[in-house]
């Protein structure tokens, strides 16, 4: 049996097991999370042939994570000002046509020049559509950090955009920025929190794999 089937039948078991003993439903997202950057340490770690491998490459056209969705809901609202954006540019997204979703975007940052929530939008359709963080998506990212300095939405954003690239080390020091910047009560500062010590997890291994001579 493959290494897939086994995650995918560990992922079914967990919500089958969470369901059983009554897990708080808005805590799942504490363990989606760990299913998801488990899955990602897998895909890295599994190949280790295979030299210089970026999450970017393998990502399928029109591939959301739920996960996205639903943090950028706690985080900035289901009816913030951009939502009206949102919505389609998501749909657009799942069905892999990031550069409409792009152009959506953009009319919500002409509209709302200084919402935060629309430049994080932005971003995430610009590094969707450009398969990584690039120099636009970074702009857009930035924008969005520097008008909420006290809110971790556009470094959390940003350390996924990393994330999903490969570039752990910059996802590490958005993430954490973003813990950061989380106050104590927010329902969703759980989820960040595992992710950082899920990454702290993988970044090491792959550390402790590195130092090790050659076979």
């Amino acid at each position: 049996m493959s290494g897939w089937i086994m995650l995918a039948l560990l992922a079914a078991l967990t919500g089958v097991l969470l369901w059983a003993i009554g897990f708080p439903k808005r805590m799942w997202m504490v363990a989606a999370t760990a299913l998801t950057l488990g899955a990602t340490g897998y895909a890295w770690q599994g190949s280790p042939g295979v030299p210089g491998y970026n999450a970017a490459t393998a990502k399928k056209t029109g591939d959301l994570d739920p996960l996205m969705v639903e943090m950028r809901d706690a985080m900035y609202g289901r009816f913030n000002a951009s939502w009206y954006a949102f919505k389609p540019a998501e749909a657009l997204l799942r069905i892999g046509d990031a550069r409409r979703a792009v152009i959506v975007m953009e009319g919500a940052v002409k509209q709302g020049p200084r919402d935060p929530a629309a430049w994080t939008g932005l971003g995430i359709a610009l590094s969707e559509h450009d398969r990584g963080v690039s120099p636009a998506a970074r702009f857009a990212f930035d924008r969005s950090i520097a008008l909420t300095p006290k809110h971790g939405g556009g470094a959390y954003f940003l350390a996924m955009a990393y994330f999903r690239s490969g570039d752990l080390a910059e996802c590490r020091k958005w993430l954490a920025l973003a813990l950061e910047r989380t106050h104590a009560d927010a329902s969703y500062r759980p989820v960040i929190d595992a992710q950082l010590r899920q990454l702290d997890q993988i970044i090491a291994r792959q550390t402790e794999q590195a130092s090790q001579p050659p076979r």
